[in-house]
């Protein structure tokens, strides 16, 4: 299991991490920028909404790629109407097979994607 922690600041090393790790776990190759897109939208929302710093781990199951961010901030239903942006984990949600969020103790969005 691979893991980073990160800052707002740290976001280009976030998209690194997501990219090479779904290559080294043999992410179809026209499927990792969809990846770090979904990855990229769940991160920033962990430091800009959850809290100033948050972890990601990423590693395979049963073929699957699954990354997972987690903040200790309070959760924070949104978009609201009539407001621009707010949109990551929707974008997240139609990029990855599944989605999972966890409320309690921060907060944990689970994410998979096709491995091999």
């Amino acid at each position: 299991m691979r893991r980073l922690h990160f800052r707002l600041p740290d976001l280009p090393q976030v998209r690194e991490f997501a990219a090479s790790g779904a290559r080294e776990l043999g992410m179809h190759h026209e499927a990792v920028d969809d990846f770090v897109i979904a990855v990229n939208e769940v991160a920033t929302n962990a430091v800009t909404h959850g809290d100033d710093a948050a972890q990601v781990r990423l590693w395979s199951d049963s073929g699957d790629i699954v990354i997972e961010v987690h903040d200790d901030g309070t959760w924070k239903p949104g978009p609201l109407p009539g407001s621009v942006g707010g949109m990551g984990l929707w974008v997240a949600r139609l990029l990855s097979s599944d989605l999972t969020l966890h409320i309690g103790g921060g907060s944990t969005v689970t994410m998979r994607f096709p491995g091999k």
